[in-house]
């Protein structure tokens, strides 16, 4: 196969990835801010549907880079796009994921270049696993990638799992035990968007 049509193909799989996440987090945009209607400001659907949109309106651009450096313009997008804590943090997951990722990433890659990406957003947002945030969602899809699992069943699963937890940071924290009872919004907006590659790397594979 000629190297232009490889260039093609890598491009076509960036641009529905891309694509693909920024529609399935707009069109779950209602559902995140009442999540964080209970628990948070409230407008964590909304800002993150105005920083996806932002993304798609220069599809062509970011789509048009390979991977890498793709992932790090739509990372910068976010953080310009995105309010609240959730620009900087998506911002970080992204723009580190491109730093780290080769052109050409394996599911080993992706793994590793996950962890650091974690590490990134951990230091960011000075969190940690088990305080009820997108990490809660993000550890354990790495620990399925790094063991052969199915990514997306890990994510859906961590976020169901921040329900009965207790939020040890961010706005959620400030209601202490009232926090209990309600999913992560930020848990959930991680595994739509884990759910959506496993989606779109699986009808290409």
């Amino acid at each position: 196969m000629q190297a232009e049509t490889l260039t093609a193909m890598d491009q076509a799989l960036t641009r529905a990835l891309i694509e693909g996440v920024a529609h399935r987090i707009i069109d779950h945009a209602a559902e995140l801010t009442a999540l964080d209607q209970a628990i948070g400001d409230g407008d964590h659907g909304v800002n993150m549907k105005r920083g996806f949109e932002a993304v798609l309106a220069d599809l062509d651009t970011h789509a048009g880079k390979p991977l890498p450096e793709a992932l790090k313009s739509v990372g910068m997008a976010l953080v310009m796009k995105v309010g609240g804590a959730s620009g900087p943090l998506y911002g970080t997951l992204f723009m580190t994921l491109g730093k780290t990722l080769p052109a050409e990433p394996g599911r080993d890659d992706v793994a590793s270049s996950l962890a650091a990406a974690i590490d990134a957003v951990k230091a960011r947002g000075k969190s940690d696993v088990g305080q009820k945030t997108m990490l809660d969602v993000l550890a354990p899809v790495q620990a399925a990638l790094a063991a052969g699992r199915d990514p997306a069943a890990a994510a859906i699963e961590a976020a169901e799992a921040t329900v009965p937890m207790k939020a040890l940071r961010g706005r959620a924290s400030f209601l202490g035990d009232r926090s209990i009872g309600h999913m992560d919004p930020g848990a959930r907006s991680s595994a739509l968007m884990v759910a959506t590659i496993t989606d779109v790397i699986g009808r290409r594979a």
